[in-house]
């Protein structure tokens, strides 16, 4: 392949093509209306361990704004002004993601579902993978439940010693403060590879503590109502029962920054268009974020991410499928 030449085959992006003709044509039955919302946003997520790309006026230098990471803050704008159920097939990009299943800019597929919590949204994804993959139905493992199997630790009360030391089993050089990256590193490493090989694995109610933009359970412990969902060890998505609390939310947005200040990642701005959106008052819904990319992966089965896109300049050579 010289230079000029596409990154995926013809072929492929036919069959890229056509199933994301499929996956419209999943939500059109569903009456889920498709919406565009900007790649430039004046404000970004301020989760601790993304970071975005800034678009930057070079005639004055001035900051014009982020290139969006997910389009999940402007859809929920949309769903509080009264859109009903939406789904967005989008472009996202994020700094420091390149490697056989990462791309700095990639497709993302996200939808949010009025009235859903989780767990019933769990149940359209299992019924999207089904369509698009030709895969059974998945199974269901609670995130307790995943490390319990593997590791025979509960996650939730396990100590930072006890982390630690199943860490070590690994071979792994490293050291962490936080029980949350302990935690991580875990399951990213031992856990996350073993699910989803014969069907689809929804992983579901992480600690709150990772809970993101997930309302939290006030169980005991309290768990976060979010899932994963693992297509032969790939994380494939990534899905909350929203938080629709404004007070709640400005207060997750001051904990990410203080987070970013002690990691030394940039300070950004609070997004308050969403605040004022959650103050006038988003529905109860449930929504997720699917990485279209490692989905087309998965179903053409290839390996490397560049093998179901058009072109990866400038980034070809982090993409090896030697």
């Amino acid at each position: 392949m010289t230079a000029w030449q596409p990154s995926a085959s013809i072929a492929a992006l036919k069959q890229r093509a056509q199933i994301i003709q499929q996956i419209r044509t999943f939500f059109a039955q569903r009456n889920v209306l498709e919406v565009e919302t900007p790649l430039i946003c004046e404000h970004t997520v301020s989760d601790p361990y993304l970071n975005s790309f800034t678009c930057v006026d070079p005639t004055n230098q001035q900051t014009l704004g982020f290139l969006q990471t997910s389009p999940e803050y402007a859809m929920k704008r949309l769903l509080a002004a009264g859109s009903g159920d939406i789904f967005e097939i989008t472009k996202a990009f994020r700094q420091g993601e390149a490697g056989k299943q990462h791309h700095p800019e990639f497709t993302m597929l996200e939808w949010y579902r009025v009235g859903f919590d989780h767990h019933t949204l769990m149940d359209e994804v299992d019924s999207l993978l089904q369509l698009i993959l030709g895969v059974p139905a998945g199974e269901r493992v609670s995130y307790s439940q995943a490390f319990e199997n593997t590791l025979h630790l509960n996650p939730h009360t396990a100590t930072v010693e006890a982390l630690s030391h199943a860490a070590q089993q690994t071979d792994a050089t490293i050291h962490f403060e936080q029980r949350d990256d302990w935690l991580d590193f875990l399951f990213g490493h031992v856990i996350g590879p073993g699910l989803g090989h014969g069907k689809p694995t929804f992983l579901y109610d992480f600690p709150a503590s990772q809970a993101a933009l997930a309302r939290i359970r006030p169980d005991t412990p309290p768990v976060a109502e979010r899932f994963e969902v693992f297509v032969n060890g790939i994380e494939l998505a990534n899905g909350y029962h929203e938080l629709n609390d404004p007070v709640e939310q400005e207060k997750r947005f001051t904990d990410d920054l203080a987070k970013r200040e002690q990691l030394g990642a940039a300070g950004i701005p609070i997004d308050t268009k969403l605040l004022a959106a959650l103050q006038h008052g988003m529905p109860a819904c449930a929504g997720v974020a699917l990485g279209l990319d490692r989905l087309l992966m998965l179903a053409l089965g290839v390996s490397n991410i560049a093998q179901v896109m058009s072109f990866t300049d400038p980034l070809s050579h982090l993409h090896d499928t030697a």
